[in-house]
Formats: structure tokens, sequence, C-alpha cells
């Protein structure tokens, strides 16, 4: 037991780190404002259009920067879900009765 105990703090050591190197994006209002993160939702850079910005009010920046920064959230959620999914069914697939106790 304590075998599989350390084997799944490796392995969700090795996930973190996979997610680390993985960017995502979200943008908002035809790419005049994208967010850059990994997947571990860590947000990397913000970049805002200059003529849209010199144009923008501030409500209209503040909203569309919600949209791009919850879109790229999104985005790491989905990449992150699908990376523990793989990982719980690497350790847990090849006991019968429990390959999709944590969904497939």
């Amino acid at each position: 037991m304590f075998d599989k105990i350390m084997e799944a703090q490796q392995k969700a050591g090795e996930s973190k780190k996979r997610l680390d190197a993985i960017t995502v994006t979200g943008s908002a209002e035809g790419g005049k404002i994208v967010v850059t993160a990994n997947a571990n939702k860590v947000v990397k850079s913000i970049n805002i259009n200059p003529d849209f910005l010199a144009d923008a009010d501030k409500e209209e920046l503040e909203e569309l920067l919600v949209v791009a920064f919850n879109k790229a959230m999104e985005q790491a959620d989905n990449v992150s879900q699908a990376e523990m999914a793989a990982m719980t069914k690497d350790m847990f697939g090849g006991m019968p009765g429990l390959g999709n106790l944590f969904g497939k």
C-alpha cells in the first residue's frame, strides 16, 4: 500500500511538471487581448493590442480582460482534467472494477 502511495505522489509530481510546460491561451475581441498561461493556471503574460488600448474605455478593457482570462483558465482546466484522467487510468486501469471509478 505504501508503494502505491509513493507511486501516486511521484506521478502527481510528473503530471505537475507536464502541466507547467503546456501553454494555453484565451483571447477576446478577435485577439485584441490575449492571456497566456500554463495548464496549472499560472498566468504568464497578457497582451493588449496597442491600437485597441488607445481607443478602449476602462469598462470595455476590464470586461474583455475577464473574458480572455476565463477562456485561458477554461482551457487550462480541460488540459488538466485530461491529464488527471490519463493518470488515474494508468494507475487503476489494471484493477478490475476500478477502471471507471474516476471517469473515462
